[in-house]
């Protein structure tokens, strides 16, 4: 059994153990495999292996590999920041969008969303630890911009997505994901029902779990440490 194999079955027990702990029932949290830097092969092998949703951080990478991997059934899931100028070729590619942090960028996938696919899913990111570097929306303008999401044709909305700063702290942790769980309640009161919290990657997942996540983001665990081009 290869590497990649191994470390993918010790996430999946993790992810299951941290979900019996958490009360919830099994199968409660999906994972998605984040792929990013790591070559199309690498994917493949964690594929034969099991694992079928991906996420990828950047554009060119997604189109990339979803061509090479073009004869795999992979649920592709773009979750890096999206520019203006590229949101065609993941309306195009993606079967998810996680990180929606702006009105312009969903209505321009709405438009660019190929008619013949079904409605590209997307979640909305909100930047729960008012961090100046972290990409999202302020929570107290997310009501309005899920609203607004909801109402585009071609899209799909399922839910809420964050990246709280990375901490030890498990309290500091708890309070930032409570932020998702107290969004999706508020929506729900209105009658907005989002059935997504995109939330948890390979440091935090269990507490993430523990908050109420329906899908973790894990790629280090899996895949090993990045290496980034100079």
């Amino acid at each position: 059994m290869s590497q990649l194999t191994l470390a993918l079955h010790a996430v999946q027990a993790q992810l299951a153990e941290a979900t019996r702990l958490s009360g919830r029932e099994a199968g409660a949290v999906q994972l998605l495999a984040v792929s990013k830097t790591f070559p199309a092969a690498a994917v493949r092998e964690v594929y034969a292996a099991g694992q079928r949703a991906f996420g990828e951080n950047y554009v060119q990478e997604l189109q990339a590999k979803a061509a090479d991997l073009a004869d795999l059934a992979i649920t592709w899931h773009f979750i890096g920041p999206l520019q203006s100028n590229k949101t065609r070729i993941v309306a195009e590619t993606a079967h998810w969008v996680h990180s929606i942090e702006r009105l312009k960028i969903a209505e321009r996938l709405s438009v660019q969303r190929p008619a013949h696919l079904p409605p590209l899913n997307v979640c909305v990111q909100v930047n729960v630890s008012g961090e100046d570097s972290k990409s999202g929306c302020a929570p107290a303008e997310a009501p309005a911009l899920l609203r607004a999401v909801a109402a585009l044709p071609q899209l799909q909305l399922r839910g809420l997505m964050c990246i709280p700063e990375p901490t030890p702290d498990a309290g500091t942790l708890a309070a930032r994901f409570a932020v998702l769980r107290q969004l999706q309640a508020q929506m729900a009161a209105e009658g907005l029902v989002l059935d997504t919290l995109s939330m948890g990657m390979s440091s935090d997942m269990a507490a993430a779990i523990a908050a109420g996540s329906t899908m973790v983001r894990v790629g280090t665990a899996i895949f090993g440490a990045r290496h980034y081009p100079a």
